[in-house]
């Protein structure tokens, strides 16, 4: 069934480290080998032996609209036409720009860089160039990329690896990074106590994308939110992963409004594009208007640009938001309508476009408890859903996602093949 993608991951192994260039890519979450990809269309995923998927990967969420959309592929194919990188201003930039802006009102003023680690390194730097102060809480399980500072207690791919800190990391890079857990304000408030003179920032997933999906208490970034006001530290939403996916993103949703915001997949459109923003008295201290260097030779590319304009340009048509929801919703309710038959343990969680199935009797709240769910289960019913033509995450620590493609008919395939799988895999078949 995957002979082709096996001789392929061979070779790859012989020349890339661990045959991947992202490491949650090499299916060790879930075992065996990867399937490696030819082509995409709509919500489809063609792999090099000619099987297709269902594809709720979606190269991890960027692909809103689905694979190769129309509006996408003309609006690249003429940005490459008048020329693919310029290392100069385009009008394209200031476009995206307030596009984005318009969706997230709290960007009073942003740069664009190449993904969503260089955003959140940037939104990090800002925030200590602003306050004049070194450390910041993360939480445990929430990933941001794999700078120094913030590798550590990372979930997705470290997580499904069993390292969630990196080796090559010197402990004096993390010596400012205080962990504390998601959803434990008691735990907030005493990191706050002892630290809250030096505490630069707080960065954390508003909606926690790479533990799998992981809401928000009630109550919990509002006491974010008032503390960082109460100390004067800067509260950083890493929309990343998140954002787009949520109408009105997740500071809409709860109500809740940071200092500063990192954005990246969907705003490049399956391109390579992320930025931070936020507070102009914050942002302004960004070179070249102040003191706070970050540079990027790519950053701002055109074809990226027109890439995510025409993702948002879709997005903003009346409708489609709501469309996409509903689906989700529509697909939600129907696995956990075939969980709930069979007396299955199974939490299915939900906002927006996004959704995660755990194998628990309910939904972790933080890291602790995702880890603590059945990932060998989880690895079983990967394979099963996969030779029934659903491609799902290779890590039982991360998030599905629905595009505007996905069709109801998606949907009841998925549903049966749910069914099926949940059958198949358990009791260690």
């Amino acid at each position: 069934m995957h002979k082709r993608s096996e001789e392929l991951f061979e070779r790859a192994s012989s020349i890339l480290v661990g045959g991947v260039n992202s490491p949650v890519r090499a299916f060790r979450g879930v075992g065996g080998s990867p399937v490696f990809m030819s082509r995409g269309g709509g919500s489809h995923v063609e792999d090099e032996d000619g099987n297709s998927y269902v594809d709720y990967v979606l190269s991890w969420g960027p692909l809103i609209l689905g694979h190769a959309h129309p509006a996408v592929v003309d609006a690249v194919i003429g940005a490459v036409r008048a020329g693919s990188s310029f290392g100069a201003p385009t009008l394209r930039e200031i476009e995206l720009a307030e596009m984005v802006r318009s969706y997230y009102p709290s960007l009073e003023k942003l740069r664009f860089v190449s993904s969503g680690t260089e955003a959140c390194m940037g939104a990090v730097r800002a925030a200590r160039g602003f306050t004049g102060r070194d450390k910041i809480i993360k939480f445990e399980g929430c990933y941001h990329g794999h700078a120094d500072y913030l590798l550590a207690k990372a979930g997705s791919g470290a997580t499904t690896l069993g390292r969630p800190d990196s080796r090559g990391v010197p402990a004096s890079f993390t010596e400012h990074t205080i962990i504390v857990p998601y959803n434990d304000v008691k735990a907030v408030e005493r990191a706050f106590a002892e630290h809250g003179p030096d505490l630069a920032a707080v960065i954390v997933e508003p909606v926690a994308g790479n533990m799998g999906l992981i809401l928000p208490e009630p109550g919990f970034l509002d006491s974010l939110r008032n503390l960082c006001t109460h100390f004067d530290s800067v509260l950083i939403f890493d929309e990343v992963l998140v954002g787009f996916r949520i109408k009105d993103g997740a500071q809409g949703h709860y109500k809740v409004r940071p200092d500063l915001t990192c954005l990246g997949k969907v705003i490049g459109g399956g391109f390579p594009v992320g930025c931070y923003g936020g507070k102009k008295e914050i942002m302004s201290r960004v070179a070249p208007e102040g003191p706070v260097y970050q540079a990027g030779t790519l950053s701002g590319n055109p074809v990226a640009m027109a890439a995510g304009l025409a993702t948002l340009e879709e997005l903003g048509k009346e409708g489609v938001f709501g469309d996409l929801e509903n689906r989700t919703r529509s697909l939600v309710a129907a696995l956990r309508k075939e969980a709930e038959s069979l007396g299955e343990s199974v939490s299915i969680v939900s906002v927006g476009s996004l959704f995660c199935v755990f194998f628990a009797d309910k939904a972790p709240i933080n890291y602790g408890e995702a880890t603590g769910t059945d990932s060998q289960r989880y690895g079983r019913f990967f394979h099963s859903m996969l030779k029934r033509g659903i491609y799902l995450a290779p890590s039982a620590f991360e998030s599905a996602f629905m595009s505007t493609a996905h069709s109801y008919k998606d949907i009841d395939k998925t549903a049966r093949a749910f069914r099926e799988s949940l059958q198949e895999s358990a009791g260690g078949k």
